[in-house]
């Protein structure tokens, strides 16, 4: 049986935002990384969940009136933006098969450890090239 930490891209090489970071920032990290979703920790490296473009979009659309300016968006955090849908993490020690159903409905799994820290992600790109080269192996 194989590990899911096989497929891990690790926390230092993942860009994740943390709850207490202002709209601004968490707009502008997306940007410059061309995300659409993007993990959340909290102080102390605990998953979270997961902004969207989605999420942000709505919120600024239902607070209009009270956003004038993209300086507006310096006084409202994070965690005080609503979120449609996290993505579902997977513990450190979860099963191939657990992670694959997971990775079936998002573009990424967030890896936890026994204590729920972010430990990185696992793209649905990877699944799926694993699953691909497994099936090459079992057809030759």
């Amino acid at each position: 049986m194989e590990n899911v930490l096989l497929f891990l891209t690790p926390k230092s090489a993942v860009a994740y935002l943390e709850d207490d970071f202002t709209l601004r920032q968490t707009i502008e990290k997306m940007k410059f990384h061309r995300y659409s979703a993007v993990p959340i920790v909290d102080k102390n490296g605990k998953y979270i969940g997961t902004i969207t473009e989605g999420d942000i979009f709505w919120y600024i659309y239902n607070n209009q009136t009270k956003l004038v300016s993209t300086y507006d968006l310096e006084d409202i955090r994070l965690k005080d933006v609503p979120r449609n849908r996290d993505n579902t993490a997977v513990n450190a020690s979860a099963k191939i098969s657990d992670l694959i159903n997971v990775a079936v409905n998002q573009n990424f799994v967030p890896v936890v450890d026994d204590s729920n820290s972010f430990i990185g992600i696992i793209t649905r790109k990877t699944v799926i090239a694993h699953l691909l080269k497994n099936k090459e192996k079992q057809v030759d």
